[in-house]
């Protein structure tokens, strides 16, 4: 077996003794839990659905375990592993305090039938899943990857984030929907993000020198009422992370944070997503960040057939996202650093498509040189930072 990486969860590192241990999956609905098992010193693979709920699945576990302790096989060891799913990584953490040793299977890394119309149902799922998670407790490559199993704490540091860009992609929506009501009655100069927006509603007037419809109207100042909402759950989340990181400059990822957000270019914003996405996360080399950002080429080589199909898109959809638009940025706010450098001189004089696929090694480029700069406090040459707080 190899040695162990930092992050290498591809496979089990402790050596499967299988007769001395107790196999698990569950396959996980919203109303229930179908559990398969494998349990040394029965002939059968148990089967068994249950209500969603933790306090009936120990039991069931341990009442296996009695199983096979009559059958003359101790168990020294259960292991339970289930899909990353709507339910998250709780029930893990839940078993783990119970002594029981639990996995979170990346549900992409199970491989599947490649038939048009395969079959799906729960006990087949249920199959493969005992298939992919026995292969993986083995040390077996390709079968499947686990997920980090982050803390409470971990988890709840994502939310600030991640809801202030849910509330920023719903206030697009909402302008969006304005101004296309208004387009609908030829209102075309009218900016419903302005302050005072809602009290020059009443006086618009469409080319044909007509008031808005009164139901229309209604519906705008609803959604004006909504847009106020957004705006001011928007400013108590940052003003929030401002206070926390001015409060305690030192504790916990607030050092990363202030650090990625010195960077010019890079604001408040920005740095707390990839500092809570990426940076907290234990990845043992560039390529690992790359591919966890989703960064990474797609190939696809048949025999003389040598092509990309283009980014990869397996990593985290919020840190891709962000990059690539923090790469256009770093065009404007940091022209002297090497990889500005680099990128305007590969794509003189060359077309926008181009540009843009370029534009994705530079974000690339630019991951790993921030990942650099928070874990090895390597500052590259030409980086401008601002001054420290």
């Amino acid at each position: 077996m190899r040695n162990a990486q930092a992050d290498d969860l591809s496979r089990a590192l402790t050596v499967l003794e299988q007769d001395s241990t107790l196999i698990a999956v569950i396959e996980m609905s919203q109303a229930s839990w179908l559990i398969g098992a494998i349990v040394p010193g029965l002939a059968r693979n148990p089967l068994k659905k249950i209500a969603a709920d933790e306090t009936t699945l120990l039991p069931l576990l341990h009442r296996w375990r009695d199983e096979a302790v009559r059958a003359g096989r101790p168990i020294a060891r259960i292991a339970v592993a289930f899909e990353a799913g709507r339910d998250g990584f709780w029930l893990a953490r839940w078993l783990r305090a119970r002594g029981i040793e639990a996995h979170v299977i990346h549900p992409s890394s199970v491989p599947v039938a490649r038939e048009h119309r395969r079959r799906k149902t729960d006990r087949l799922d249920v199959n493969l899943l005992l298939r992919a998670f026995l292969g993986w407790l083995r040390g077996e490559p390709e079968h499947c990857s686990m997920a980090a199993i982050p803390s409470v704490a971990e988890e709840d540091a994502k939310r600030p984030c991640r809801e202030h860009q849910s509330l920023t992609e719903e206030k697009t929506r909402i302008v969006n929907r304005m101004k296309g009501m208004l387009a609908r009655f030829g209102i075309r100069n009218f900016n419903p993000k302005l302050r005072k927006a809602a009290d020059r509603l009443a006086g618009l007037r469409t080319p044909e020198d007509e008031p808005i419809p009164e139901h229309a109207l209604a519906e705008l100042r609803r959604e004006m009422a909504r847009l106020a909402l957004v705006k001011q759950q928007l400013k108590e989340i940052e003003e929030a992370r401002e206070a926390r990181l001015t409060q305690h400059p030192d504790e916990g990822t607030h050092p990363m944070v202030l650090l990625l957000a010195r960077v010019t270019g890079v604001g408040l914003e920005t740095a707390d997503l990839l500092v809570h996405e990426l940076m907290v996360r234990n990845l043992r080399d560039e390529r690992a960040v790359a591919r966890y950002a989703g960064l990474t080429g797609a190939p696809d080589e048949s025999g003389s057939k040598r092509r990309e199909k283009g980014l990869a898109k397996n990593g985290n959809a919020r840190v891709r996202r962000t990059m690539l638009q923090l790469a256009w940025r770093f065009l404007m706010f940091q022209p002297d650093t090497e990889l500005v450098r680099w990128f305007r001189a590969r794509t003189a004089g060359a077309k926008s498509g181009t540009r843009k696929t370029m534009a994705v090694a530079l974000a690339r480029k630019i991951l790993i040189m921030l990942w650099r700069l928070v874990k090895q406090g390597e500052v590259p040459d030409g980086l401008c930072l601002r001054p420290a707080v």
